[in-house]
């Protein structure tokens, strides 16, 4: 099976990826492969998945990967991948420090070795110039790929050292025949998850094999069509916080008890054994970067409630100028062809600014529940119609 197979709806950009790792080890300067790579696209369109495929092949010499290579990268344990994924919000230049020394080895076993550096939006200026030159000059077998939002998220000097590929957003077919393909998902649900999901292909799968996601976001679209004032505005901003709570531990809690239990097995400390102090530090590294994980994962939790509004304000917007486009949230259609008469297509507009506004104010760490609060005001909808109003 190619390391392709599974990657949905970018097949431009395969065949980019495809056509590097054929020439990667031809010595002909006019087939020389960059050695420096940045993936941009909208989240969920792919960019890990596409740059890990990549990396197989690389790895692996062979364009469409092999399956042993194929399992290690997937397990990130091959030798000759390094990953840098930030937990945190940001990735200080102490996080690069080591995997740039690392790159300067020669591959152990594959072609080449391949350093993935995923979020590489969230360096900071001072991570970015010291990573310049390593881009600028990488070892003669070694592969840097960066993944990011989009170009403009990285400054110019590392735009300019690097080979950009840009993926397009898949289509909601794409996404959905993937859900039925990869998953086994019934044809029925997957398309509901995909458009639910806008086509981010993660969180697709989420909605599409979790009843507690589909829950908490029927819940979300439901709180958000029944503010009526202030004060339920202020309730349904805390009971989001709550809704964005609940699904980032559904992320995390397994994830870390199983690094935990990884952790004292590698240290030598059998299940119920009191840990010995000198084990502390390793266990308390591990708990402060679980910690900083799940700081990130409710800021992700309130940023997907976020992007479900504008879904559900965009559909009203739709019907309020009887635009023939298809709706994201059409189970919905009664209760928004409600809230579509209970406002003007204005107010609609200003409170999808409204939410941009908030998921700006939460990125410059402005405390969620008061960018939330202030969000919802501009959503308050009263059962009378206001589409003559200004």
């Amino acid at each position: 099976m190619s390391v392709w197979s599974e990657l949905t709806g970018q097949d431009q950009a395969i065949a980019v990826f495809r056509g590097a790792a054929s020439t990667a080890g031809i010595a002909s300067s006019a087939q020389q492969m960059t050695h420096s790579w940045l993936i941009t696209g909208p989240p969920g369109s792919g960019r890990s998945n596409l740059a890990y495929a990549f990396a197989t092949a690389l790895i692996s010499g062979d364009p469409d990967g092999d399956e042993p290579t194929r399992i290690q990268v997937e397990a990130r344990s091959h030798p000759d991948l390094h990953v840098l994924a930030t937990e945190g919000v940001i990735i200080k230049r102490d996080d690069v420090r080591e995997i740039v020394r690392r790159s300067h080895y020669s591959p152990s076993v594959g072609r080449h070795r391949v350093i993935i550096v995923e979020d590489a939006d969230r360096m900071t200026e001072q991570t970015s110039n010291f990573l310049l030159k390593e881009l600028e000059e990488p070892p003669e077998r070694t592969v840097w790929i960066l993944c990011a939002p989009s170009e403009a998220d990285l400054i110019p000097t590392i735009r300019s050292r690097v080979r950009s590929v840009r993926l397009q957003v898949p289509s909601i077919a794409d996404v959905a025949a993937l859900l039925v393909r990869r998953d086994g998902v019934d044809p029925v649900l997957a398309e509901r998850a995909a458009r639910e999901a806008q086509s981010h292909i993660g969180m697709a799968h989420r909605l599409a094999t979790s009843d507690e996601a589909r829950s908490r976001r029927a819940e979300t679209l439901r709180l958000a069509l029944e503010v009526r004032s202030a004060a339920t505005a202020v309730a349904t901003a805390a009971r989001f916080l709550e809704i964005a709570g609940d699904d980032a531990k559904a992320i995390t809690e397994l994830r870390d008890a199983e690094e935990r239990a990884h952790a004292l097995h590698s240290l030598g400390v059998a299940p119920g054994q009191a840990v010995p102090n000198a084990l502390r530090p390793q266990l308390k590294a591990l708990e402060d970067d679980q910690k900083r994980r799940a700081t990130r994962s409710l800021r992700d939790g309130i940023d997907r409630i976020l992007v479900d509004l504008a879904s559900l304000y965009r559909d009203i917007l739709l019907i309020q100028l009887g635009a023939d486009v298809e709706l994201v949230n059409r189970e919905l259609l009664e209760r928004l062809e409600h809230a579509a008469a209970s406002a003007s297509p204005a107010r609609t507009l200003a409170t999808l600014d409204a939410i941009q506004a908030a998921r700006d104010r939460i990125d410059g760490n402005v405390q969620p529940a008061l960018a939330l609060e202030a969000m919802l005001v501009s959503a308050i909808r009263r059962p009378t119609t206001e589409r003559g109003a200004a």
